[in-house]
């Protein structure tokens, strides 16, 4: 067996990512469970290949205040809500796993609210986000989708893409199928007004969000 690591570096600061390809899935486990609880680096694992990924402060940043984003839609929708944050998505059977910043049950809340998550039983997540400001070797697109995933965020520190699956493929969209009335712009602006006070970017969108739920 042949394992390889490669460093990766980038100018942007969003990450740092390591890559070691050649490793089983039963290597991969050993991997994954010697690691301490808490720890903040995310792991994805493609056919071979382990991706170790530590996210550093714009990626934290744009992590969180998406989830910040999602959850002031959701509540202001009226909708039920189940947030598995990084939590590992393991599908032996598919030779892949995942550990997005942030995954979600909205849809599909009620089958699995009160209980942990067994994807072996249960649908995965309606929807997953990914924040990737420098690039990744593992074609997440395609690692999602073949988990079925419904809808996928991805996030590259400036560009917010939307992609519904259908088939066994995404379909990039304009706007969330979740929150369609929604604008990308929205995002944009929250984002930026949260670099001054995160505070008042949350009471602004807030504002904005019974806004626009009002004139539905």
């Amino acid at each position: 067996m042949v394992r390889t690591v490669v460093p990766v570096e980038h100018q942007a600061l969003g990450e740092k990512r390591v890559s070691v390809s050649g490793l089983t899935w039963a290597a991969y486990q050993q991997i994954l469970h010697a690691l301490p609880e808490g720890r903040s680096t995310r792991l994805t694992y493609d056919h071979g290949t382990l991706e170790i990924t530590m996210p550093l402060e714009e990626h934290e940043y744009a992590s969180e205040l998406i989830g910040l984003f999602i959850r002031i839609l959701v509540g202001a929708m009226g909708l039920k809500l189940k947030s598995l944050r990084s939590t590992t998505l393991d599908r032996p059977d598919l030779d892949r796993s995942a550990e997005p910043d942030n995954a979600y049950y909205i849809q599909h809340q009620a089958q699995v609210a009160g209980r942990k998550v067994d994807l072996s039983q249960d649908p995965p997540p309606d929807l997953v986000v990914e924040v990737d400001i420098t690039h990744t070797d593992i074609a997440k697109d395609r690692l999602y989708a073949s988990m079925g995933v419904p809808e996928f965020w991805r996030y590259n520190g400036q560009v917010w893409r939307i992609f519904q699956l259908q088939g066994e493929a995404y379909q990039e969209l304009d706007r969330s199928p979740t929150f369609d009335w929604v604008k990308k712009e929205d995002l944009y602006q929250f984002l930026e007004q949260a670099q001054q006070d995160e505070i008042e970017a949350e009471q602004n969108f807030r504002t904005l969000v019974n806004q626009k739920l009002q004139q539905q």
